[in-house]
């Protein structure tokens, strides 16, 4: 432990120089993760009460809920969110029984579309549009509502996204599928969830695709201090369970987000400094405690604040994740291996930054009702790796 102490201060060191950032970062057209999946847990809102008084408002945490395998906690039914400057024109999310990245033998399958939404056509299939501006709670903020045509009002009834849907920054809303959710309760599929809420299932499975068509122009109004992301654009996966109880808490029991259940930023402008750079980010406890810096790339996709651009994230069957941008993107109800190998395989090598994510490795306590976290982990990167992450965090401290 002193010599990573040793080598993270040599290397803080050096960037406070100055004499490696400027030299690596970069924008690549692709950005893969490796090893991606662990086996962990995160605690469940158990119960919410009181949320209309900030001094009695109480969020009470259940049973820890175990997660494992490949993608795993990003395994489960995740929720899909913009933030503005942004405008959407297509959307579609795929499943697929077996595939893995770079292989095109009889194992890897076919992509099966499951939701789509296309803006000039106005169609939308198994999407639901969702927002933050349901009932307010002094300590829970605004609960989830139906979005209407605009994405940032309330609505009383599902909407489809109109096909002018600009969005500027700090405006946010959401996609859902349309299947409902059971009664809400701990125990049961989506979980417990806030009272009065238009309650609706993510998008699962391990093995799953995310496509978006999208613009991300520059903010054309002025920055003022009433901005908390001016001109920060982003799209990201929740757990389905985080935004259901509370996406921005002012208590931490009233999420499973810090207990680490699930954050995936596909592309996400991360400060101020560097407006024109989409980082992908895994916030889980795959390996670090730092779960708000997250697991970070340190290459970039590049912003086009000019034109359209196209691409999404594969969580594979192997534990790869790759976020990526081409111009040859399909959205076509079934997609076979090898066009989408084919898809990935045109970006260059030198157009991808990877990354192997910490291998950890846990046995889930005999007794269902533990509340331990305790896990036995097993690292194979060596001081490297911490040393990567430490400097990447650095980094992007330096840069904000």
């Amino acid at each position: 432990m002193a010599m990573f102490k040793n080598v993270i201060a040599a290397t803080a060191a050096a960037l406070m120089c100055g004499s490696l950032v400027e030299a690596e970062v970069r924008g690549y057209d692709m950005i893969e993760f490796s090893n991606v999946g662990f086996t962990g847990s995160y605690t469940p809102v158990k119960k919410m009460s009181n949320l209309d008084n900030n001094s009695t408002c109480k969020c009470e945490v259940g049973d820890r809920t175990w997660f494992q395998g490949d993608n795993a906690p990003l395994n489960e039914h995740l929720s899909v969110h913009f933030r503005g400057p942004l405008s959407l024109e297509k959307f579609a999310f795929y499943t697929s029984p077996n595939f893995v990245i770079n292989d095109n033998s009889s194992n890897s399958q076919s992509w099966n579309r499951s939701a789509f939404y296309d803006a000039s056509a106005q169609t939308a299939d198994n999407v639901t549009f969702m927002n933050n501006q349901g009932a307010d709670s002094p300590c829970v903020g605004k609960a989830l509502s139906y979005a209407s045509d605009n994405g940032t009002s309330s609505a009383s009834s599902p909407n489809v996204l109109k096909a002018d849907n600009y969005v500027s920054s700090d405006q946010e809303y959401s996609i859902f599928s349309t299947v409902k959710c059971p009664k809400s309760g701990v125990k049961n599929g989506c979980g417990y969830y806030r009272d009065g809420i238009p309650a609706f299932y993510g998008f699962g499975g391990e093995t799953k695709m995310f496509l978006f068509e999208f613009k991300m122009p520059t903010e054309t109004q002025s920055n003022s201090s009433s901005f908390e992301f001016y001109d920060m654009p982003a799209i990201w996966l929740l757990n389905d369970k985080i935004p259901r109880t509370s996406q921005y808490p002012i208590n931490a029991n009233c999420s499973c987000w810090s207990s680490g259940c699930g954050e995936f930023d596909i592309f996400e402008v991360m400060n101020g400094t560097e407006r024109n750079h989409l980082y992908s980010t895994f916030h889980t406890y795959q390996g670090i405690e730092d779960l708000g810096t997250g697991i970070q790339s340190y290459g970039y996709i590049p912003r086009d604040t000019k034109g359209t651009m196209m691409g999404g994230v594969i969580f594979d069957s192997n534990g790869n994740t790759v976020s990526f941008i081409s111009n040859s993107t399909s959205f076509d109800q079934t997609l076979s291996p090898s066009a989408v190998n084919s898809l990935l395989r045109a970006i260059p090598s030198n157009e991808t930054y990877s990354t192997k994510l910490m291998s950890i490795s846990g046995v889930a306590p005999s007794s269902s009702k533990s509340k331990s976290s305790g896990a036995a982990l097993s690292v194979d990167q060596g001081i490297w790796y911490y040393v990567f992450t430490a400097f990447t965090a650095v980094a992007h401290f330096l840069l904000i």
